[in-house]
């Protein structure tokens, strides 16, 4: 021990020669001596004394400080035990605290301080510590790098159902950044002489990424139930070439997909997303659901009990494999079959008794008349009912000035008409009198 104190000793002056010179090299090269010797000793106690009191020195260059935390990075997987590790980790993360040159290595040892902690069932301590770090304001950073940390930071959230910030935190990544071809994009160099640093062997690529993004929302938006949104994520997942190529992945994400559609409320996306999930050649893969989709955008009544009977056991299995899908979704699904008998039944009538209403929907008056309600109250269609009378009505009341232009309307398609038919008939005489002259 004396002796490594002695060659310590011997270097600190080294150091400091070359630091006063303004020896960049020198004075790195004698900072990352110093920590190799403590670790060739296995002194750790020693290195992170080493580590505090390098970085303090009067006139520290930021080059030796920078090559300084990232050798001490190495030895962080060598250490004996975990409190020793914890302690290098703290260490270093005091050292890089508030210098922007080492923002990206102490983005590294925090995330590693928050694995470790997460592994010890401290999930809190280990979504604030990752919360502290703002990567999206790293230039240096890699952006993958800088994707995979903050969906880390989203997952974290899930994990300690802390939704809005998780929310917050998801709304820091745009869609549009996995839409970027990586081997078109150009890396730019930043201020000075600073460019955008590889990322790391272990971080995924960037469609890898976009898998995790899409994943970690559907978790998100499942907790609110909200199957249009689900249904997005599970489209841009298929979306993916690896997994569109391959069968054995795309069914079951196609598969959750039409389930989503047939749960998520009609909606002018919904119908959209529905048609084209319906031209998709894929599809045919799974005929039982394409006829499921098929009879909902046909304008039919259809019936529950048939259907229910049809569905129930692909439905429960798909609550069991698919995470998504929560106890209330069957209760959802007869909502939507009512909901599009409705729309069904407002189509074909301009006036239909409440009575003839609730025996399409095979239910009780007044559930017929909620469900009609609930659904005028979204504006999802529009109606009257005359409760004393028992009669809904489905036409909109029009407004003068549009009964005035649609009288004017009619009254044209007239005119012309009879101009038309005014034509014919003199062209008629015409043949005929000439006809006759011959």
């Amino acid at each position: 021990m004396e002796n490594l104190d002695a060659k310590i000793e011997q270097l600190l002056n080294v150091e400091k020669q070359m630091r006063l010179n303004g020896e960049i090299v020198g004075t790195r090269k004698a900072a990352i001596d110093i920590l190799q010797l403590c670790f060739e000793a296995k002194a750790w106690k020693t290195l992170n004394d080493q580590i505090v009191v390098l970085s303090k020195r009067r006139g520290q260059l930021k080059q030796a400080v920078t090559a300084m935390v990232q050798q001490a990075m190495q030895y962080i997987d060598e250490t004996p035990d975990i409190e020793t590790r914890i302690e290098l980790i703290k260490t270093l993360n005091s050292v890089s605290a508030g210098k922007m040159y080492v923002e990206i290595e102490r983005a590294r040892l925090v995330k590693k301080l928050a694995k470790i902690k997460e592994v010890h069932g401290l999930l809190a301590e280990a979504a604030d510590l990752m919360q502290e770090i703002a990567v999206e304001t790293f230039g240096a950073m890699a952006k993958t790098e800088k994707i995979a940390f903050i969906l880390e930071q989203v997952r974290l959230c899930l994990d300690r159902q802390d939704h809005v910030r998780a929310q917050i935190l998801s709304r820091k990544i745009s869609p549009r950044v996995f839409d970027i071809d990586a081997s078109k994009e150009k890396e730019k160099p930043k201020e000075g002489d600073n460019m955008v640093e590889e990322a790391p062997a272990d971080i995924p690529s960037l469609l890898e990424l976009k898998q995790i993004y899409y994943e970690l929302m559907i978790r998100y938006y499942s907790h609110n139930n909200d199957y249009l949104e689900i249904c997005r994520c599970y489209k841009a997942i298929y979306e993916i070439p690896s997994i569109k190529e391959n069968p054995a992945d795309f069914i079951p994400i196609l598969r959750k997909i039409c389930w989503c559609l047939v749960l998520a409320p009609h909606s002018p996306m919904q119908s959209s997303l529905l048609n084209s999930t319906l031209e998709d050649r894929n599809l045919s893969e799974i005929p039982n659901l394409q006829l499921l989709l098929k009879q909902l955008v046909t304008m039919e009544v259809i019936q529950w009990t048939a259907l229910w009977e049809t569905y129930k056991n692909e439905f429960d299995n798909e609550m069991v494999s698919g995470k998504f899908l929560s106890e209330k979704a069957a209760e959802d699904l007869k909502q939507r079959i009512i909901e599009h008998n409705i729309l069904v039944v407002s189509k074909y009538y301009a006036r239909i008794t409440l009575k003839k209403l609730a025996q399409l929907l095979c239910l009780s008056l007044e559930e017929a008349e909620k469900h009609l309600s609930d659904m005028v109250v979204t504006k999802a269609l529009v109606a009257k009912i005359d409760r004393p009378m028992g009669i809904v009505c489905f036409q909109t009341a029009k407004d003068s000035n549009d009964v005035l232009n649609s009288w004017a309307a009619n009254l044209e398609k007239l005119l012309d008409l009879v101009e038309k038919s005014c034509h014919q008939i003199h062209k008629e005489t015409m043949v005929h009198k000439a006809a006759l002259k011959v």
